[in-house]
């Protein structure tokens, strides 16, 4: 097995966390990357051995409009901070990821910056994808050019072009050489050439034994991505869609469904390729924010940890923070955290817990990354299944529920609770309160040896109390949702929230008609500024 087939992640995006300014003065170096240094043991101590980073370089703005791949960007520090970053994490048993953004640039590098000083004679013009020289653009370049999403602010690399891939790798060999990093996250991998990730992948098994690719795909066949030529892993946007609104619509077969369809595609098998699992990252909303109902924090983080695949944290969420996109910004899901206060903070003590119980759990017993899966139980509300040895039971349901299978042995215990259930003639009996789950493990010598691992039995059950009674949806309680209680101000929809927008929207739809619960979920679930203003509009 391969050290990231028995990863849990922890997702950092370091220009949020750190505080750093928004816009880049390309000024002497500020070297808040070593404000990060004692998150290390705290991520340790969540029961993560992997961090993924990023970006890092030198960029103008976000950090996804490079200006130089060889510098750690200096609002973060020097090229010797990132490296003592990397020799701190992996002092303490910590691999680290980096993020690959080689679809595009920022237009402050190097080889558009000629390119614009040069235009017909730069020894640059093919690095860079149809160039049109007839064209002209918002920055009046005088040519234009293939971009990202639209935007001329990341230009698009010629992945084809032989110096640029020269460059590239050049560049990745120095990551490795310099900084010892363990892998890359590959940005926009859904729009990358295939022959480049190919030649990424040849990269890879050369530079550092088990050097891991895993690419940011959104929809799609992940095999397309995911195979012995291409990458190790892709980002699992399916089952993170069914994470929050398998809770929200009350409906687990839409998680059993995504579990299913991966597994079809020959995925997240015992000794085959794991996809990356996520309830949150630094371009959606946080679960926290998505779930209707925040007591559902636990069954989904159960889940994220006891499926297939490999379970990452985005830094905060092991806090219970919530963030949300707002004028189309994506800054509150990427903030600024005082630890040492966090780690003191009351109301963040319930999901701490959480997420460092689940990461002991995951430690220890092997069965949840590399035991077979097995669906034991499943209805709308609940949803139990094996994985190896252990067995995993969430509610999410407004009351108790019982949930009976067949099961061997003789008696369990739940590694979060305590809770003992004996078998009774084959058959397992599990009764778990409302918004509740556990993982289960037969009561024996490894049992014995978790107990003295981890010095406790259980959370408390003063901790794991809900910090939110269970509400009931707006389906079972006949009232509208909360959106529709939003206040909407008299501007322009373009300076709306995206919580204002949809209330504008369901507000114009209970105009025209009754309003079904499938209507609703699809405003409810869109949360993207433009489309809601055009929708909007669209009355």
């Amino acid at each position: 097995m391969s050290w990231y087939d028995n990863a849990v992640f922890y997702h950092i995006y370091p220009l949020g966390l750190t505080g750093a300014p928004k816009t880049n003065d390309y000024k002497e170096p500020v070297h808040r990357l070593n404000s990060l240094l004692p998150w290390v043991g705290h991520i340790k101590n969540l029961g993560c051995n992997a961090i993924y980073i990023g970006p890092l370089f030198e960029s103008g703005s976000h950090g996804y409009d490079t200006t130089d791949y060889r510098k750690l960007d200096s609002r973060l520090g020097t090229n010797d901070d990132l490296r003592n970053f990397v020799t701190e994490c992996h002092r303490q048993g910590i691999r680290v990821i980096l993020d690959g953004v080689f679809n595009h640039v920022g237009r402050d590098f190097f080889a558009f910056q000629d390119l614009k000083k040069n235009r017909e004679n730069s020894a640059y013009r093919d690095w860079f994808c149809n160039v049109n020289f007839w064209g002209n653009n918002e920055y009046n370049d005088g040519f234009s050019y293939d971009n990202w999403g639209g935007f001329n602010l990341l230009v698009k690399l010629n992945q084809r072009n032989s110096e640029v891939q020269k460059y590239l790798c050049g560049t990745i060999r120095m990551w490795v050489s310099e900084f010892d990093i363990d892998g890359l996250r590959l940005d926009a991998a859904d729009v990358l050439d295939f022959g480049f990730m190919q030649m990424l992948r040849r990269l890879a098994n050369e530079v550092k034994p088990e050097f891991w690719l895993m690419g940011e795909v959104i929809h799609g066949e992940y095999t397309r991505w995911v195979n012995d030529s291409m990458l190790h892993s892709v980002t699992d946007y399916s089952l993170h869609k069914a994470l929050y609104s398998g809770h929200n619509d009350h409906n687990y077969f839409e998680i059993a469904h995504t579990v299913k369809r991966i597994r079809d595609m020959g995925l997240n098998h015992p000794g085959k390729c794991l996809l990356y699992n996520f309830a949150d990252n630094h371009d959606v909303e946080r679960i926290c924010t998505k779930l209707r109902n925040k007591a559902h924090y636990l069954p989904v983080y159960i889940l994220l940890y006891a499926l297939p695949g490999i379970p990452s944290i985005y830094y905060g969420s092991e806090f219970g923070i919530e963030g949300r996109k707002e004028w189309g910004s994506d800054d509150s899901l990427r903030p600024y955290i005082d630890l040492e206060a966090k780690l003191n903070d009351e109301q963040s003590e319930r999901y701490l817990c959480v997420i460092t119980r689940l990461g002991r759990i995951y430690a220890y017993y092997n069965d949840l990354a590399s035991g077979d899966y097995r669906e034991l139980f499943l209805t709308t509300g609940q949803f139990a299944f094996a994985r190896g040895g252990l067995i995993a039971a969430v509610n999410n349901a407004d009351q108790e529920a019982v949930l009976s299978f067949a099961a061997e042995g003789q008696e369990y215990v739940g590694l979060i609770s305590g809770e003992r259930v004996q078998i009774q003639d084959g058959v397992m009996k599990i009764t778990l309160s409302s918004c509740e789950g556990d993982i289960f493990a037969p009561i024996d010598a490894r049992y014995q040896a978790f107990l003295e691992t981890t010095g406790e039995e259980k959370i408390s059950p003063e901790i794991l109390m809900d910090p939110v009674p269970c509400e009931k949806s707006a389906a079972e309680d006949g009232t509208a949702h909360t959106i529709l209680e939003t206040p909407v101000p008299d501007l322009p929809y373009e300076q709306m929230s995206v919580e204002q927008l949809q209330a504008v929207i369901l507000s114009r739809m209970e105009k025209n008609g009754n309003v079904t619960d499938r209507m609703r979920r699809d405003v409810e679930e869109n949360i993207w500024h433009d489309s809601l203003v055009n929708w909007a509009r669209s009355f």
